[in-house]
């Protein structure tokens, strides 16, 4: 049950982000419109977390790998949750998205 939640939090076995990337990974930014617009990982899209139900049609691949941030953590391990929930299967929470930029 603790390795459950530890992987949905994003503190599972270390990924490497950058790999990801370089293998077609999306980024997906899971803040406010505004936030977003404030300064983004280039090349991330946007869906805020409380709109990722209605918007999963942006996402079509659900083989694609999809690492997610947000401005701490908290909403990116929401939307991993919600797309692991949806069917999709390599779903990396990348946290904050600014620590996650000096990741890559």
């Amino acid at each position: 049950m603790l390795d459950t939640i530890k992987n949905i939090l994003g503190f599972g076995p270390k990924v490497d982000f950058l790999q990801l990337v370089k293998e077609g990974a999306v980024i997906l930014d899971v803040r406010t419109k505004s936030e977003f617009d404030s300064g983004h990982i280039r090349g991330a899209i946007n869906i805020s977390v409380d709109q990722l139900r209605n918007s999963l049609a942006k996402l079509k691949d659900k083989n694609q790998p999809i690492i997610t941030c947000c401005a701490s953590g908290m909403r990116s391990a929401s939307a991993k949750a919600i797309l692991s929930s949806c069917g999709y299967k390599n779903v990396y929470n990348g946290g904050g998205w600014r620590a996650l930029q000096d990741k890559l």
